[in-house]
């Protein structure tokens, strides 16, 4: 019984944290994928957001690190024209208690560029806040200095293809788990186009697709789900032997704070 106390204080210590704690505790089954992906338990993610465009397509995934602002990847290209929802977890249901929110303004790093994919990065700053809830909170930012060691397990969520050649995106919520891979090893595969803004996962197996991109890759750090990536690029056939690549949070972490401290 001194374990379970010791449990539940530390799930009121996450509740106290702010960030990073689901209210929804996630189930993860060891190693699954978004290609060989699982349904995530519905709410356990509650930082995910869905970016759709005005006919109600999803097009990328992003992450709530606010009431006020998401976080997504700059080459998914959103404008002010689109929405997040927030609180979804199945696309095709009507039932669910989602949030649509208007964005105000959309803060590409000026640093991005589509050839490279380098400083894959975009803020959007919501016309309104998220309310928070069970299902709707925020991940927590990680500090420049934090580290994520190749091989931690981390975890990635999305919308996105479960085939490289599927049809259609699957409307639950997809969650994988995935090891870091170092930049060395990444190298292996993807040459001089890995660079130090980018950070590896995967190549187990799993693979995050098309549709995923902009969505967390996050990791445990005290206890808490902090944003280590955001999907940024990979095999065009969502390879599950060789690993995606997703922008380093840390090391765009000056840019992020300069940008919600001016807004």
């Amino acid at each position: 019984m001194a374990f379970l106390w010791l449990l539940s204080c530390f799930a009121l210590l996450g509740a106290t944290h702010g960030c990073g704690v689901p209210a929804v505790q996630p189930v993860l089954t060891g190693l699954a994928r978004i290609v060989n992906g699982e349904d995530a338990v519905p709410g356990s993610w509650p930082w995910q957001v869905s970016l759709q465009d005005k006919t109600g397509f999803h097009f990328c995934g992003g992450s709530l690190i606010s009431p006020d602002w998401v976080v997504t990847a700059a080459h998914c290209g959103v404008k002010t024209s689109d929405v997040v929802v927030a609180g979804e977890f199945d696309q095709g249901s009507d039932e669910e208690n989602v949030q649509v929110l208007s964005i105000a303004k959309v803060f590409k790093n000026p640093k991005f560029s589509m050839l490279t994919v380098r400083n894959d990065i975009t803020l959007l700053k919501l016309a309104k806040p998220a309310q928070f809830s069970k299902t709707v909170s925020a991940v927590c930012l990680p500090s420049a200095s934090d580290d994520f060691p190749a091989g931690s397990l981390c975890v990635t969520t999305g919308w996105g293809k479960t085939k490289y050649n599927a049809a259609k995106t699957p409307d639950k919520l997809q969650q994988a788990v995935l090891p870091l891979v170092s930049t060395a090893d990444c190298k292996k595969y993807w040459g001089s186009k890995i660079t130090d803004v980018m950070i590896c996962a995967g190549a187990n197996g799993i693979s995050s697709c098309m549709g995923d991109s902009g969505g967390p890759l996050v990791c445990q750090k005290d206890g808490a789900w902090t944003l280590a990536g955001i999907v940024s690029w990979g095999s065009s056939t969502c390879s599950t032997s060789t690993p995606a690549v997703y922008a380093r949070v840390t090391a765009l972490m000056p840019w992020v704070q300069q940008t919600l401290a001016a807004n």
